[in-house]
């Protein structure tokens, strides 16, 4: 947009909805740059970031003087001012009221439970120096599949993404939580053909851009399963502790 200086996005990767963002960002070429702001390190709270965002918390936008928190906030915002494809976030009333009933659900459910996972299989044990605790692994896991059955059997049903027939703000939104509990090597969707079959298409939607952003997940299942054999003394991964 002419006249328009690039949008600063803070950022910090291991979070679910910063990749989402960045991956928008970068896959619709939306001029940007990044801050990246190191939860684990406490940024997040330091004066400067305060006065941004009260709320101390990732992502946030800042746009020619114009600064907005909340991931969902934020792409709605990206995909109505900045020139992208009308499938993410459509103007049809009918096509966009689908999208904002996926992102009502989403916090509650798909990044709620995949978010639990993760806390109890990944970060719980990397803090503690504790294998996981085996039954509040094994609830959050039932929670989550209840919720991916419902991703399953209502929001597929009948079509190839979660709100229609092309990728969206809400596929975007969900595929960045089922990622998370790739971090400890376990592939959520393994079992679920459809679901499967839905996370290649978002991939092969979103291109280099998906790989680019999970890097950090990448990574961190690396260090996350050698931790783990350390502390148990065995050739395990996560998966064989459940």
């Amino acid at each position: 947009m002419t006249g328009r200086q690039a949008v600063k996005a803070y950022l910090d990767l291991m979070s679910q909805p910063c990749r989402a963002v960045l991956i928008f960002l970068k896959h619709n070429k939306i001029p940007h740059t990044v801050e990246q702001i190191a939860i684990r390190k406490g940024e997040q709270k330091t004066p400067e970031f305060t006065k941004l965002n009260p709320m101390q918390k990732v992502p946030v936008l800042e746009d020619n003087g114009f600064v907005l928190t909340e991931s969902d906030a934020i792409l709605k915002y990206l995909a109505t001012t900045y020139k992208v494809p009308d499938h993410w976030y459509p103007k049809l009333p009918e096509k966009r009221a689908r999208v904002d009933e996926y992102t009502a659900w989403h916090h509650m459910n798909t990044r709620m439970h995949a978010a639990t996972v993760f806390w109890q299989e990944v970060l719980l044990p990397l803090m503690t120096g504790q294998p996981a605790n085996t039954a509040k692994l094994e609830k959050a896991l039932s929670d989550l599949s209840g919720t991916l059955d419902k991703l399953e059997n209502m929001f597929l049903k009948r079509q190839a993404f979660l709100c229609g027939d092309d990728i969206s703000l809400a596929d975007l939104l969900a595929i960045c939580e089922l990622m998370q509990p790739m971090s400890s090597g376990r592939d959520i969707l393994k079992d679920r053909p459809k679901l499967m079959s839905w996370r290649s298409r978002v991939q092969s939607a979103l291109s280099d851009s998906f790989d680019e952003a999970h890097t950090i997940v990448y990574r961190l299942r690396d260090k996350f399963t050698a931790k783990l054999r350390k502390i148990t003394g065995q050739g395990v991964s996560a998966l064989d502790l459940v």
